[in-house]
């Protein structure tokens, strides 16, 4: 029998599915502070307007909110400083060309330990309209409603 490796969720980026038509996933690996493992490991983290950026280097993970420590003394970290991310040099080429074209961005989704290692879940993602937000809700409530009416309760009509 495998075993799958356990994955615990740290933070998570509600907003971006509700945000963004998202586009081919990614899982990156952080690197990261002692402080900020521990404050991550606590669920101490905010992916609401985070970013990933293409630098020179690689991409970084910016904005991305790891509070402080609370035993951290007087090496903590900086809460939000830009994360240098660990991918493979042909998927960040992918992902790099991905956001040279026009309204792509890599949107950083949630960030998880998998085996004891931190990783983010990214994925290139395309601004949605006002009205495609609209559509996207109308149509989740429709399935919530045939969902209900299949199982013998009631429409929401009535």
């Amino acid at each position: 029998m495998t075993d799958a490796p356990a994955v615990k969720v740290a933070a998570t980026n509600r907003r971006a599915r509700h945000e963004y038509h998202l586009e081919k996933p990614a899982e990156a690996g952080l690197v990261l502070t002692g402080s900020e493992v521990k404050s991550l490991r606590a669920g101490q983290a905010h992916l609401h307007e985070a970013f990933v950026a293409v630098t020179s280097g690689g991409l970084e993970l910016r904005n991305a909110h790891i509070a402080p420590y609370t035993h951290g003394g007087y090496s903590n970290h900086e809460p939000t400083r830009p994360r240098r991310l660990l991918l493979h040099r042909d998927e960040m080429r992918r992902l790099a060309k991905g956001v040279e074209q026009k309204g792509f961005t890599l949107v950083p989704l949630e960030i998880y330990f998998k085996s004891g290692r931190a990783k983010l879940s990214l994925a290139l993602g395309k601004g949605k309209k006002l009205h495609d937000k609209r559509a996207t809700v109308a149509e989740r409530d429709e399935k919530r409603r045939l969902d209900r009416v299949m199982k013998g309760g009631k429409s929401g009509d009535d």
